[in-house]
């Protein structure tokens, strides 16, 4: 039976008056003084331990979340295939499968399928597995990774980061809503998502260069921003911050160009606060065929490659725009944790494959 207690996690004593071993278990292998190292090693145990099973739910309830925004939005579930023959991100970070003899590759994101769904659908996301072949050894990388992606028709930057704003002050207030224990839990300030608000702060790439800058490091306009400049950057805020407008060579090839800034992008990078970091990106499409045929040859890429995705542009074409979310990296910061491997039950690393 059980009885209140103060004094036992979660306030209830169990009352016993007999006892059942349904499976022994001899010198369980996971003690206090277990390295981080050693508790990846026996993941398939440590699972069971409160501080795993707390971020569990509230990696649930932030799944749940992100499902239920769609779809309260009017947006379409739809889903994109694993294996591709073309980068979307970059080739450098594929990794190549044997296809039946024939070389192709696992997917970075959905994105391109998405775009071809919204002349079906209008509005269409998807949450599935992304795949990307990066050396980076961070606290916010991992090769395998749960990505929510989203695109629409007829909109722009500013829409697109509007529904951004909508969307993760949305998950925040539901975990907040549901996961108040959990989060007790693992000792994290609550305050510091009471606030998460729309809306957040916005800076332009160029004054971010700034800031950095004047924090000391040596930034050149036109270089990206990594995993120390946006720690650096994001630390002291108390919201997320949209950084708008990347230079053409910082993003991908299909982001359109900004007409009123040369040089730039009509794209955004969502950093979360207290050193987090990215954990969005996206920002307007071309939309136009000669223009992204153009674009796709300056990045030294061949248009044959992408000719279903140009067709896209060449048999009716609408403006839209897009984003992609990593559910890790937003569990990673909701929850307050050290690192990303602490958000995903089994994660995949440069050197982690097991269990």
């Amino acid at each position: 039976m059980l009885k209140n207690d103060p004094r036992a996690p979660g306030g209830k004593e169990v009352k016993l008056t007999s006892i059942t071993i349904c499976g022994e278990s001899n010198n369980f292998p996971i003690t206090a003084d277990a390295s981080k190292e050693y508790l990846l090693d026996v993941r398939h145990l440590w699972v069971r331990s409160r501080k795993m099973n707390a971020i569990f739910k509230i990696r649930d309830t932030v799944f749940e979340a992100v499902h239920s925004f769609f779809r309260k939005k009017g947006y379409y579930e739809v889903q994109g295939p694993m294996f591709i023959t073309a980068a979307v991100e970059g080739g450098a970070t594929l990794f190549k499968v044997d296809y039946f003899g024939r070389e192709v590759y696992l997917t970075q994101s959905s994105q391109f399928y998405l775009e071809a769904l919204i002349f079906s659908l209008e509005k269409v996301y998807t949450i599935a597995p992304s795949f990307r072949a990066e050396k980076s050894r961070t606290r916010r990388h991992v090769t395998e990774f749960w990505h929510a992606e989203a695109e629409v028709a007829w909109v722009g930057l500013e829409e697109i980061l509007k529904v951004e704003e909508e969307l993760i002050s949305y998950v925040v207030d539901k975990v907040l809503d549901k996961n108040q224990d959990e989060l007790k839990i693992l000792k994290r300030d609550l305050t510091k998502l009471e606030n998460i608000k729309p809306p957040f702060y916005r800076y332009r790439y160029d004054d971010v260069i700034d800031e950095l800058n004047k924090k000391g490091f040596k930034l050149s306009w036109g270089e990206d921003l990594g995993a120390d400049e946006e720690r650096a950057f994001t630390q002291d805020f108390d919201k997320p911050i949209f950084v708008i407008g990347y230079p053409i060579q910082c993003k991908a090839f299909y982001h359109r160009n900004d007409p009123k800034h040369p040089g730039t992008t009509l794209s955004a990078d969502l950093l979360a606060p207290e050193g987090y970091g990215e954990i969005i990106g996206g920002g307007e499409r071309i939309y136009d065929e000669r223009e992204l045929i153009n674009k796709i040859i300056e990045f030294g890429l061949k248009p044959e490659d992408y000719e279903w995705y140009i067709d896209l542009r060449r048999y009716g074409t609408v403006p839209h725009a897009g984003f992609g979310l990593g559910m890790d990296r937003l569990i990673m910061w909701i929850a307050g944790l050290d690192h990303i491997v602490d958000a995903i039950p089994f994660p995949r690393t440069i050197r982690r494959v097991r269990p």
